[in-house]
């Protein structure tokens, strides 16, 4: 069975006005952007996307703009991840109603973990409450909770689970994914790029790296070489992206880092939401240097 999400799938910034409103007109273009140039699927409201920082209204708004640009050309993967079981069931009916079907969501947050059946619970209780298709999020460091494989294992069985996004870094757990979903119709994702060769060639489907937007060549050839065994490609291609990656340390906030690359594009603003700290002008020249070494893969 062909699998509908597969690639290079970003996590999209979320771009705002000085009201830290969205800025509806820069959304766009960056969904058609990234279409445009082959980009295989858009993750919105996620943690690049300042999900937790935008107000509830200008999350829905950004979800909502997303579904409406994309209209069908590459699916579309939403953060409905919140602070309680209840807040991630609004979340995802409001997405429901909006026409969505990949949901994505983390165990819940702002809250001491017992134990891996919280979020075990958590997701039976979102399938019982929609008819999206979910997706699991593993990201401790802003959950406060790593999820292990065998509780990857657990949820998967759960009805309406369909995939995997692992941004935790443990490589090993996630090797113990792909030889346990193996030749199922089960998607894994690698969150973290710099796992992302030897994820791809062992089986991943794709992978979710955020400045595959302003790089979108040498990310989407790394993903097709890696579809094809060819390792030379892989490994040239994957030079290339880990000295994208340098520019994440540029700023102090990976966030505001990763606006200010993508600002580059013209159409959108580097602003971030507060109280996060806003890029200097040093750290503006830093990735201004370190973009202009890569020019050449600018689009």
């Amino acid at each position: 069975m062909a699998k509908k999400l597969k690639g290079v799938i970003p996590p999209i910034i979320t771009p705002v006005d000085e009201k830290e409103k969205v800025d509806e007109a820069a959304l766009r273009k960056l969904v058609n952007h990234c279409i445009d140039n082959r980009i295989h699927g858009i993750f919105v409201a996620g943690s690049n996307g300042e999900c937790l920082a935008l107000t509830q209204r200008e999350r829905d708004h950004a979800i909502k703009i997303v579904l409406d640009e994309a209209a069908d050309r590459v699916p579309v993967m939403a953060g409905v991840m919140d602070s309680s079981t209840q807040r991630v069931i609004d979340n995802i009916k409001a997405f429901e109603d909006m026409g969505g079907e990949y949901a994505v969501i983390t165990p819940v947050f702002y809250a001491r973990h017992a134990t891996q059946q919280e979020t075990v619970r958590l997701f039976e209780d979102v399938a019982r409450n929609t008819q999206c298709k979910l997706l699991i999020y593993n990201i401790p460091p802003f959950t406060g909770q790593l999820l292990k494989a065998e509780t990857i294992f657990e949820i998967a069985k759960i009805d309406k689970v369909v995939g995997y996004k692992d941004t935790s870094g443990n490589y090993p757990d996630f090797i113990k994914c792909l030889r346990h979903f193996q030749g199922t119709d089960f998607h894994l994702f690698q969150g973290a790029t710099n796992l992302a060769i030897p994820s791809l060639l062992m089986g991943a489907d794709g992978y979710i790296p955020s400045l595959a937007p302003l790089f979108p060549k040498p990310y989407v050839e790394m993903f097709e070489a890696a579809q094809r065994k060819d390792y030379d490609a892989v490994m040239m291609w994957g030079k290339i992206v880990d000295e994208t990656c340098k520019i994440y340390p540029m700023a102090r906030s990976q966030t505001a880092s990763t606006k200010y690359a993508l600002s580059k594009l013209g159409f959108l603003d580097k602003r971030v939401i507060r109280p996060t700290e806003p890029i200097t002008p040093e750290e503006e020249r830093s990735i201004d240097q370190k973009i202009e070494e890569l020019k050449e893969y600018l689009v």
